[in-house]
């Protein structure tokens, strides 16, 4: 404490929140955004071109987005920040420049569906490649645990120390190249960028049911981490539970999600390509394909298979327990019969195929 200093009041506001409501631009709160698309953006004098904060109801403070839009021909201000940002590219065509030194700049390209994550506290620029079209980039940070510790926003933004072991100013460190391994039985794909989380293969993956297929992606030696799902026609994941802050975005397919805490009724969420929900910190939730198409989405989450969650209990092993054994995991038969008769319904209304009889069968 310094001397003299009179003792004031615990904040109402975290250092985060007073700095997102003095941008200028509007905040969403909410359980979901049913098109990160349409989204309606304002003039973000800081950022650059336009934008949107969203601090869902379910990020818990442990981690916030935002979505900002470069014009036609246009680009962003170059910045650099003390925290992790994690790039989804929504709409549009372009290039981004990283850099330390100003004579060492890596720069790459991407379309829809890249994902990518500048090293911490590097300069990053984007531009918008298109001469008559917008560019929509949707970016997932750890900025309110990092400016709620340090409250000092020149450190956090004017901190000119460089992480050497995070970057390297090499022309092939974006070009898309990476490293695959296999953890708890999952395929890993270590990396800087894709260029396309539609196209990227998936791998079979029992844990979660449905018959779906997975892939974990660690970005830019980062503790923020991905992983894409996919899940067939006419079928329905296991619901289960976890920390805060995993932006499930949806990428392919058309259904719902169901979301509610222990002992209360599920709350319902339809969804398609482009929209993005967030869990709330240990409620239940479950991801229904109702559509004539696999559904695919990935999430962009605090913790993953490289680094573990810098903050919080790592709860992976015991999400892929089930509730009997004190795990987090809601096997189907012992799922609530309304939650299946729920799915039937909708399948009967989209004329969808079902598939759930395969599913169990085969469990």
């Amino acid at each position: 404490m310094l001397k003299g200093k009179e003792i004031e009041p615990i904040a109402l506001k975290t250092p985060y929140q007073k700095w997102a409501e003095a941008q200028g631009v509007p905040i969403i709160n909410d359980f979901y955004i049913e098109d990160l698309k349409t989204v309606p953006l304002e003039p973000w004098a800081w950022r650059g071109g336009h934008g949107v904060i969203i601090n869902l109801i379910g990020t818990g403070d442990v981690n916030e987005a935002y979505v900002s839009e470069i014009s036609p021909g246009g680009k962003l201000n170059p910045l650099r920040m003390m925290y992790e940002e994690t790039v989804f590219v929504v709409e549009g065509s372009g290039s981004t420049s990283i850099w330390n030194d100003e004579k060492k700049k890596v720069t790459f390209e991407w379309g829809p569906g890249a994902i990518f994550a500048p090293p911490l506290n590097t300069w990053r620029q984007h531009y918008n490649a298109s001469g008559t079209k917008p560019a929509r980039l949707l970016v997932v940070t750890s900025a309110p645990p990092i400016m709620s510790l340090f409250r000092d926003p020149k450190f956090v933004f004017e901190n000119y120390y460089a992480f050497n072991d995070r970057f390297d100013a090499d022309a092939e460190s974006f070009s898309g190249s990476g490293v695959a391994y296999e953890r708890r039985g999952r395929h890993v794909w270590d990396t800087n960028v894709v260029s396309d989380v539609r196209k990227l293969e998936l791998f079979a993956s029992k844990k979660r049911g449905a018959g779906g297929s997975n892939i974990q992606i660690e970005l830019g030696e980062n503790a923020m981490a991905v992983h894409i799902s996919e899940f067939p026609v006419g079928t329905y994941k296991k619901a289960h539970r976890h920390g805060a802050g995993a932006h499930v975005v949806i990428i392919g397919g058309e259904g719902y999600s169901l979301m509610w805490p222990e002992g209360e009724e599920p709350k319902r969420f339809d969804w398609r390509d482009g929209t993005i929900i967030v869990p709330p910190e240990r409620w239940f939730h479950q991801h229904f394909n109702t559509g004539t198409a696999p559904a695919r989405y990935l999430a962009i989450r605090a913790g993953g298979s490289k680094f573990g969650r810098p903050w919080g209990k790592d709860t992976n092993m015991q999400q892929e327990k089930s509730t009997k054994q004190g795990g987090d995991q809601i096997e189907y038969e012992d799922e609530d019969p309304k939650i299946r008769q729920m799915f039937e319904a909708a399948l009967k209304k989209s004329g969808a195929k079902p598939g759930m009889d395969a599913v169990i069968e085969k469990e």
